[in-house]
């Protein structure tokens, strides 16, 4: 008998987020912005996986 554990990355980034923002509030100014900064350029350039140069 195995156990898979599948691990995302946004609820782990999303719970350190909220652990900093709690012990130091002027943060969340900067997390904020690095959101929807990288938010912006995956929407961009299509997500994780589909970013192609040539």
């Amino acid at each position: 008998m195995s156990l898979n554990m599948n691990l995302s990355i946004a609820p782990l980034v999303a719970l350190l987020a909220g652990i900093l923002i709690l012990v130091m509030p002027r943060l969340l100014n900067y997390i904020v912005a690095l959101y929807l900064i990288i938010t912006g350029l995956l929407g961009l350039f299509g997500g994780p996986g589909t970013f192609h140069v040539h």
